[in-house]
């Protein structure tokens, strides 16, 4: 019997987003909030969060924020 082909939750270029995020975190140059003018991002999660908004709001395939 086949495998049946697993389908990707979050498209390539997405990852790439949060890929340069967490660079711009690393370098310690990621900022939060609208336009930068936030304090600079404390975590991991924050920054990988941000890229994923980033990329959602470019219209790439990301699944939709959980209801908190």
């Amino acid at each position: 019997m086949a495998r049946k082909a697993k389908k990707r939750k979050y498209s390539k270029s997405a990852s790439k987003d949060v890929e340069s995020e967490m660079r711009r975190y690393n370098r310690a140059t990621a900022k939060s909030g609208r336009g930068g003018r936030g304090g600079k991002v404390k975590s991991r999660k924050q920054a990988i969060a941000i890229g994923l908004s980033k990329a959602r709001k470019k219209g790439k395939k990301v699944p939709r924020k959980r209801a908190a």
